[in-house]
């Protein structure tokens, strides 16, 4: 009887690469647009990570939905534009993290993504640091209801015929904490992202890792060792 599916779901703003500057940066063209002073960038930092209506709710409560839905798209249009005209920073992977995804698939482990980014934002990022072949299932907002909402992580088990328990939610912020729990599986949060260790502990976190390269020890032994 072959070992069952062991999956490592990442987030990836914060998790993956560092994109926080490009996210304040068109989030602050976005509120510009309404003639709205933005929020500080620590404030716009701890919203990485919900879905883009979701954020902007978060960051104005005091305004209506059809505001929030005018600065969600504002939001992706900014951005858009900022890429297209080359006016983005890089975003780099953290540190360590292209070494650990190939060692996690040495040791047998099957990868995917679960982020707040939209389709065509994933698929970039993935595709300009040469990874999107690492992962066997993509989940974004495109298609769920945001973080903490169980359903990326779900689909994503269903996509790679894995079991709650042998999973692994991976992320930076207390949403994806509690959107791992939420699933039933383990929620391991990292210490380089945009919330702080002591919110993903608050948040469900069974292990904080502090560097990318001790994910592989705090996940588990190979599939064979485990079996």
């Amino acid at each position: 009887m072959p070992p069952p599916v062991r999956l490592a779901i990442f987030d990836c703003d914060g998790t993956l690469v560092d994109s926080q500057a490009n996210i304040c940066r068109a989030m602050e063209h976005a509120f510009s647009l309404h003639r709205h002073e933005p929020p500080p960038r620590a404030a716009i930092r701890r919203i990485v990570g919900l879905s883009l209506v979701e954020a902007v709710r978060a960051l104005t409560p005091h305004e209506n939905d059809v505001f929030h839905r005018a600065l969600a798209a504002d939001y992706k249009q900014a951005f858009f534009t900022l890429r297209t005209e080359n006016r983005l920073d890089p975003e780099p992977l953290f540190d360590g993290v292209a070494e650990t995804l190939d060692q996690l698939l040495d040791l047998g482990w099957t990868l995917g993504v679960a982020t707040g980014k939209s389709d065509r934002g994933l698929a970039h990022i993935l595709a300009h640091h040469g990874i999107a072949d690492r992962f066997v299932t993509l989940q974004t907002a495109d298609r769920h209801p945001s973080k903490p909402d169980p359903s990326m992580a779900l689909a994503a088990m269903a996509e790679a015929g894995a079991e709650p328990e042998a999973t692994a939610m991976i992320g930076d912020t207390s949403f994806d904490m509690a959107m791992g729990k939420a699933a039933g599986a383990r929620a391991v949060g990292v210490a380089w992202g945009y919330h702080r260790p002591s919110e993903l502990i608050d948040a469900g976190a069974d292990v904080v890792a502090t560097d990318a390269r001790t994910l592989p020890q705090l996940l588990g032994p190979r599939l064979s060792e485990a079996s």
